[in-house]
């Protein structure tokens, strides 16, 4: 019988230990910590930076300010979701590109229907800056790719921007 109360003897102590421990960690979890504390982030580093809005850079390269044209774009089918070419050049001088870099492609087919896309361009240095908007293609598209060897921006017949 000695045997059994050994067991439970050693039983009920460890029983005893292992809440005493559980007891111990709890408390030790939420009791305050002393020592040096750590250094609380101002307001400034505890907010996540804003995106900063995208702005034209003169000096920068055509992958700088394809944010940019990117932005101007998006805001000219914002207010028309329907825009014509001219609309996407006429915003994109608006915003500071060089109109006379520009080229455009025709808004009708030649048979006088709707085109299924346009496209547009700024040459800038030796790269340009390209637009592709319309349902044939599924909405917006950019890319900036080097100049032709043309010296123009885009394939094919565009027309002239005379306006």
């Amino acid at each position: 019988m000695a045997t059994v109360d050994a067991r439970f003897t050693v039983r009920v102590g460890l029983g005893f230990a292992s809440m005493s421990l559980i007891g111990f960690l709890l408390v030790g979890c939420s009791m305050p910590q002393t020592g040096t504390p750590s250094p609380k982030p101002s307001a400034t580093e505890s907010q996540s930076p804003e995106p900063q809005t995208p702005v034209l850079v003169p000096s920068g390269s055509a992958e700088d300010n394809l944010p940019f044209f990117d932005l101007v774009n998006t805001q000219t089918l914002a207010v028309n979701p329907t825009a014509d070419g001219r609309a996407f050049i006429d915003d994109l001088v608006a915003a500071g590109f060089d109109k006379a870099a520009m080229e455009v492609t025709s808004d009708t087919t030649t048979i006088g229907n709707a085109a299924d896309s346009i496209q547009f361009s700024v040459q800038w240095g030796e790269s340009c800056l390209i637009g592709q908007n319309g349902p044939g293609v599924g909405g917006y598209h950019s890319t900036v790719d080097r100049v032709l060897g043309t010296g123009t921006c885009l394939i094919g017949k565009t027309r002239p921007i005379d306006w």
